[in-house]
């Protein structure tokens, strides 16, 4: 996953070290040796995440995360510090002014690659909802320009997973402070009856369980739809460390080591049940623009109205961050004869099924749109090239190799599509210009006979190239 990290610090030699680690696993990384130009930089150059120095001369960390997070535009860029200091005042400092997690120096690498990917993978759910939340503004629905920080955090429903009774008794009374209502449970299964019948704000789980793997409960509930969006706080040990790291690679948000500082626990469940809040905030304000005919009605994709001022936002979101985007352009092959055929009812079953696993073969930030009648949109940000003519190959084969099943005699038919896929570098584009750089490929693709994908600049797609490369990902 590529990403730009700025790296804030005073002293040039730490600047490197963390320069060297982060270019060696392919990060993009920016660096700055003072608190304004941390600030500036923040302001120029959008970065994914800033790992910040705390101490520093003129202005601290501590002042730099705080601006960085009063900032609308920028309260949303997750920020590490990184630090000597141990002591656990400091870092409940850092992460009360806004800070997503602490790094003591000398820098882990475990811990440092694995929460830079979490945070990041963090960054992009979040900049996808706010940029659909932009959308919406756009449109009239909503004028909201809340940051994390300006959420609440009482009243919150956390859910407990551990079997020691006096860690327990102590992260429960931790909590009344806050007037949050906790449900404590042993074990994941009953953990999973909980969150079955409940909603929470935040699931913290132990990974020390006598009796069952607590890492493997939070891919469970990392993996379940029902539980995918609530935020995980692992309880471990400095001996968990390897462990740890899996967790936030699985998609756990936070930690904290034993003995646990009740200060910090209490800082970093609020830092959790902020965010979530806030995302929560995001998807409502995109819920509404739903409802105000921004949906094809037959499929339930976005139309053609929500695609320009959404795409127009990725184009200029990319001009300001440097990245990549990939526009598809998708057309039935031969729908007119399905419903000269079979009846419009018929054509309709198509549609519907072309939609629904054009929809389930994309992540969840992508975009699909019915652009009308028999044609379609596929929009793929912070891609490269190759995983955009991947999916493209995987979206034709998803429609082509499995017939729709439909209201006919048959009981199936079998569909195909043609695709035209266009890479949208950073750069001056309107929202007219690179659809019709797709649709032109999308010609081509119809006129050399169907059911084949040809990108801009690269021509027909060779599928065998592509199966291979699936059948190797599936192995």
């Amino acid at each position: 996953m590529s990403a730009r990290v700025l790296v804030v610090d005073d002293i040039l030699p730490n600047v490197k070290l963390l320069e060297a680690k982060l270019s060696s696993e392919y990060y993009d990384v920016l660096t700055a040796t003072s608190g304004e130009e941390a600030l500036n930089r923040v302001a120029q150059d959008s970065p994914d995440i800033v790992l910040l120095d705390v101490m520093m001369p003129g202005m601290d960390g501590f002042e730099v995360c705080k601006r960085i997070k009063a900032n609308p535009a920028s309260a949303h860029i997750p920020v590490v510090m990184v630090t000597a200091l141990t002591d656990a005042a400091e870092r409940i400092r850092g992460l009360e002014a806004g800070a997503d997690d602490f790094l003591s120096k000398p820098v882990n690498d475990v811990a440092l690659m694995a929460r830079v990917r979490s945070l990041v993978r963090l960054k992009m759910t979040v900049d996808e909802w706010r940029v659909r939340e932009n959308t919406a503004t756009q449109l009239g629905v909503t004028d909201d320009n809340k940051t994390v920080m300006d959420e609440s955090f009482e009243n919150a429903r956390i859910l407990l997973v551990e079997d020691q009774n006096f860690e327990t008794d102590k992260i429960t009374k931790t909590f009344q402070v806050d007037q949050d209502h906790i449900v404590s449970v042993t074990g994941g299964m009953a953990a999973i009856e909980e969150t079955s019948k409940s909603d929470f704000d935040l699931l913290i789980v132990s990974l020390n369980l006598k009796s069952e793997d607590g890492l493997r409960l939070c891919s469970h509930l990392r993996s379940n739809e029902r539980t995918r969006a609530i935020p995980i706080l692992m309880v471990a040990t400095d001996e968990d460390m390897q462990r740890i790291a899996h967790g936030l690679e699985i998609g756990a948000h936070d930690y904290i080591l034993r003995p646990i500082d009740r200060n910090e626990l209490l800082a970093r469940a609020r830092t959790q049940i902020r965010r979530k809040r806030f995302q929560d905030r995001l998807r409502a304000n995109y819920e509404i623009s739903l409802s105000m005919a921004l949906t094809d009605s037959l499929t339930g994709l976005y139309n053609r109205r929500y695609l320009e001022v959404h795409l127009q936002k990725l184009l200029q979101k990319n001009e300001q961050s440097k990245k990549t985007l990939c526009v598809l352009m998708m057309d039935i092959d031969k729908f007119k004869g399905v419903n000269d055929t079979y009846g419009h009812g018929v054509g309709d079953e198509v549609l519907k099924t072309f939609a629904y696993r054009v929809k389930d073969s994309l992540r969840s930030f992508d975009l699909v749109a019915r652009m009308g009648g028999e044609e379609f949109v596929v929009i793929l940000p912070d891609v490269t090239d190759d995983m955009a003519q991947f999916v493209a190959e995987r979206l034709r084969r998803s429609i082509g190799d499995k017939p729709f099943n439909v209201n006919i005699p048959a009981g199936a038919l079998t569909v195909t599509t043609s695709i035209g896929g266009a890479i949208i570098r950073s750069g001056d584009h309107t929202v007219q210009s690179v659809l019709e750089r797709a649709d032109k490929c999308l010609y081509a693709a119809k006129n050399g006979g169907r059911n084949v994908t040809i990108f801009e600049d690269i021509g027909p797609l060779d599928p065998d190239k592509f199966r291979q490369e699936a059948r190797q990902m599936m192995e």
